[in-house]
């Protein structure tokens, strides 16, 4: 009797121990994002110097509807606000692109807004739904007024990178 009293006891002990552990609060991962700095699996320098601009992209996307195993440089214009597991880079033609990032395995600082980075990963013109693009806009932390304008899906290059590193 006395050992499942014990036992009980630590038992009791554990559970409350495990319990009453602090919860982290979910963020975007801390950091300057400084030239150099990688997120995820990085980027290596054979594939950066043969990362192509945005606009190259573009032209490829024309052709093929997807392209793996490319790598891109771009200034991000947005990161999300939330966790940092999104980004946009920014186009040739002022638009922008939006990129996740593989299995939802990293995130990036919202100092990476400004920077030029180089992607690794691959790239693909998709139709994007109102649901999500509001989604998104929200994560973002638009006015209202925006998130109610978007009444129409919309095409555009959509990238999942496996690595990410701030070039400038």
């Amino acid at each position: 009797m006395k050992f499942k009293a014990i036992l009980f006891a630590v038992a009791l002990s554990a559970s409350s121990l495990a319990f009453a552990q602090e919860t982290k609060k979910f963020g975007p991962p801390a950091g300057n994002a400084l030239v150099g700095d990688v997120y995820g699996g990085g980027v290596a320098s054979n594939v950066e110097s043969k990362a192509i601009s945005v606009d190259k992209l573009s032209k490829k996307l024309k052709k093929d509807k997807k392209v793996e195993n490319v790598a891109v440089k771009g200034k991000v214009t947005d990161v999300c606000d939330k966790k940092g597991c999104w980004l946009t880079i920014q186009t040739e033609d002022n638009s922008q692109f939006f990129v996740k990032m593989k299995d939802y395995a990293f995130f990036v600082p919202t100092a990476l807004k400004g920077k030029t980075v180089v992607m690794d990963g691959t790239a693909e013109r998709k139709i994007t739904s109102v649901d999500e693009q509001k989604h998104y806009a929200e994560d973002a932390k638009k006015p209202q007024s925006e998130i109610d304008a978007i009444k129409a899906p919309k095409e555009e290059i959509r990238f999942v990178a496996n690595g990410i590193k701030v070039v400038n």
